[in-house]
């Protein structure tokens, strides 16, 4: 990689790594108000519908800031989508560093966490965010190398699907749980009163996730890699 390319991983590298200090510590106050004791499942319900709605636009705020990393810091469109996931996956794991410095949590890499809450609940252990991060880093380094060396670098239909494909298995484990519990207790028609429907609320306060999917989890990582490593192998050549 050229000194241009260097000087602009490491402003987007800085930028995700403020971002993640600021998210952790937002979460932190967050926690302190809500979980005194200490954050876990089940969560704190009803909570606030204002405070929840913020959270929503705190979350795709952070969705538009990242995504403008990329396209200031890319001239042609796959280098601001690799910079969009690198900026991504750094801000993911740092986020939750910072976490573990300034709290002591997660406990561990298995802690459950909730990690999204656009259109509705993710939730998984701390690792499955973590590993699919690597992933990305991985995916968007290597676009930048060759984009680099060759005038035009793309992900071919098989790999674009494999990519697709194996990000929406991920996807499916992280609101498997969450999505689950809306449509079991017939609340699926009324998703827009749920902050305020008390039958979900004792749903909620009882929920504590258990069991998570990782060989599903470990397919879509699967997916993912494979659709890398042809995109290496075919640029390698």
């Amino acid at each position: 990689m050229n000194k241009e390319g260097w000087r602009k991983f490491a402003i987007a590298s800085a930028f995700a790594i403020a971002m993640a200090f600021l998210e952790a510590v937002f979460v932190v106050y967050l926690r302190k108000l809500y979980y005194p004791a200490g954050f876990g499942f089940p969560a704190v319900f009803p909570l606030e519908p204002f405070v929840y709605k913020l959270e929503l636009f705190r979350e795709l705020a952070t969705m538009i800031m990242l995504a403008c990393i990329g396209l200031l810091a890319g001239k042609k469109f796959y280098d601001k989508f690799a910079y969009f996931l690198y900026s991504f996956a750094i801000w993911d794991i740092f986020y939750y560093i910072f976490l573990k410095i300034t709290i002591g949590w997660p406990s561990s890499l298995l802690t459950w966490d909730t990690l999204f809450l656009i259109p509705v609940q993710w939730v998984g252990p701390v690792l499955a965010p973590i590993l699919a991060s690597f992933s990305m880093i991985i995916l968007a380094v290597l676009l930048l190398h060759f984009s680099e060396k060759k005038k035009k670098v793309f992900l071919d239909v098989k790999e674009r699907l494999l990519l697709i494909a194996g990000s929406f298995v991920i996807l499916y484990t992280f609101l498997y749980d969450y999505s689950h519990l809306i449509i079991e207790g017939g609340f699926l028609s009324n998703l827009a009163s749920l902050l305020t429907n008390p039958k979900f609320h004792q749903v909620m306060m009882a929920y504590v996730p258990i069991d998570y999917n990782w060989i599903l989890f470990a397919s879509g990582e699967i997916m993912i890699i494979i659709a890398i490593i042809l995109f290496y192998e075919r640029y390698r050549k």
